[in-house]
């Protein structure tokens, strides 16, 4: 009788079974749709506004941003940047208001680009404890505390008199020599105040250099930020005008990476993990979304993009032209970075996204 019972069950569930599958369609990898239109009607999401922020899937937040700001030894007032209209060098007692500024609109990080007022072959002021960057952290910390995190870009390409992120030895840009530099630099940072320090000069072990030399000199609790993945990217240029850091001669494609390979950053990505980074960075932002993608897929870091100059000097000209509308083509690029993974995303546009946010 039991036995009955069971034959009985099994046949009403292949009979259950068979009107299912007779009345779905399926799809790859045993996932299912019940019947498509006129039943499912996708436009039911999308009928009001309150209906389209309620089923909304990303949402941008002020702290999700960080701020660049570039502080410019010797000057005495804010110079715009004629390549990034509404972008400025800051003067070193200018500054404080514009991250007050800054403060107020919600957003939690800054980070900071140091233009010297004396470069030289071997890029010192880049380390110098009394350097404008140096002495900026000091100020910031004095004024702010930990209301705000303070990242650092650690590169010579600013302090260089050939423009190069890394030392120049017989002719060629040398990568362990480089890392020497590149750490006294990180280290004159976090001993200033930084709680960030972010090694952009591609050399090939920067991220290991820093972190032992940190280590070793007490600042364990200093974070790197990697910019494991960084391009040879012509969306760089306006940033070269901004940070006075184009390349006396040649140009960055022995150290920055190839925009073809996908591969080789993933490799770039894994070195800065295993050297001890506590944060990834892609760079450019939008041209690299598979990337970013892929990144926070296959690391359990922190993400950070870095939306570059040239994706803000494109969208400002656009705009000076009245051939796009301003807040909408920030707020969908800025979405589409967040959308493609990134935990953190770096902008010149962050004070214009925490404003439309404000005001939304």
């Amino acid at each position: 009788m039991k036995n009955r019972n069971v034959d009985k069950s099994r046949n009403k569930n292949k009979s259950i079974d068979s009107d299912f599958k007779e009345n779905t369609t399926f799809i790859s990898n045993n996932h299912f749709n019940y019947e498509l239109f006129p039943k499912m009607r996708l436009r039911r999401l999308r009928r009001t506004a309150a209906i389209r922020e309620l089923f909304q899937e990303i949402r941008l937040s002020p702290k999700d941003f960080v701020t660049p700001l570039f502080v410019q030894e010797g000057i005495n007032k804010n110079l715009e940047i004629e390549s990034m209209p509404g972008i400025f060098r800051y003067a070193p007692d200018k500054i404080l208001e514009e991250i007050d500024n800054i403060s107020t609109l919600g957003i939690k990080a800054i980070i900071l680009f140091g233009i010297p007022l004396k470069k030289d072959l071997y890029g010192k002021n880049s380390f110098n404890h009394k350097g404008i960057v140096q002495e900026t952290i000091k100020s910031i910390k004095k004024n702010f505390g930990d209301k705000l995190a303070i990242i650092t870009d650690v590169c010579l390409c600013q302090y260089t008199s050939h423009g190069h992120c890394g030392i120049i030895h017989e002719n060629e840009i040398n990568n362990d020599k480089s890392l020497d530099i590149l750490s006294k630099t990180a280290l004159s940072h976090a001993d200033a105040g930084a709680d960030i320090v972010a090694p952009s000069a591609m050399m090939d072990g920067q991220v290991k250099a820093i972190r032992d030399i940190l280590d070793d000199n007490g600042f364990k609790d200093t974070l790197i930020m990697g910019y494991s993945a960084k391009q040879a990217s012509s969306f760089f240029s306006p940033f070269r005008d901004a940070a006075h850091s184009q390349p006396e001669f040649g140009n960055r494609q022995s150290y920055q990476m190839s925009y073809h390979n996908s591969r080789e950053a993933s490799r770039e990505i894994k070195s800065d993990v295993e050297e001890g980074a506590d944060v990834l960075m892609i760079k450019p932002a939008i041209p690299n979304l598979d990337l970013i993608y892929s990144a926070k897929q296959n690391t359990l870091h922190p993400i950070a993009a870095y939306s570059v100059s040239g994706e803000y000097s494109m969208i400002k000209a656009a705009t000076l032209n009245n051939w796009m509308d301003e807040n909408l083509a920030v707020t969908e690029s800025l979405t589409a970075i967040k959308r493609a993974g990134a935990n953190i995303i770096i902008s010149y546009y962050a004070k214009k996204m925490a404003e439309i946010l404000r005001n939304s």
